[in-house]
């Protein structure tokens, strides 16, 4: 199950998830990634929460990644947890997507 909230500030569009990016919930991600894209600003994605991602939720956030390159925004991953981040880190993928801490 993916619980899914996104938070606006003057710089960014701030998507928080929390739960599992699977095969089931990843379109949801995106779904709600897409339209944040148009917006203008900066889209970010809070991953602190999520407990487990698939290569479905990877592909979602390389997707992602396009869109924000094609729109012009910056994209960015935010506080992955130690799961996620070795996803990513296994894939090589946190050489390419742009990843802040919290704080």
């Amino acid at each position: 199950m993916l619980d899914l909230n996104t938070r606006q500030d003057a710089q960014a569009s701030t998507v928080v998830a929390k739960g599992e990016i699977d095969l089931e919930s990843a379109p949801e991600l995106l779904q709600k990634l897409t339209p944040l894209f148009k917006s203008g600003g900066a889209v970010r994605v809070d991953l602190a929460g999520v407990a487990y991602m698939d290569s479905t939720g990877v592909a979602v956030l390389v997707q992602a990644l396009k869109l924000g390159q094609k729109s012009g925004a910056a994209f960015r991953l935010v506080s992955p947890s130690e799961r996620v981040q070795a996803v990513l880190s296994l894939a090589r993928l946190d050489q390419v997507f742009d990843i802040e801490s919290e704080g």
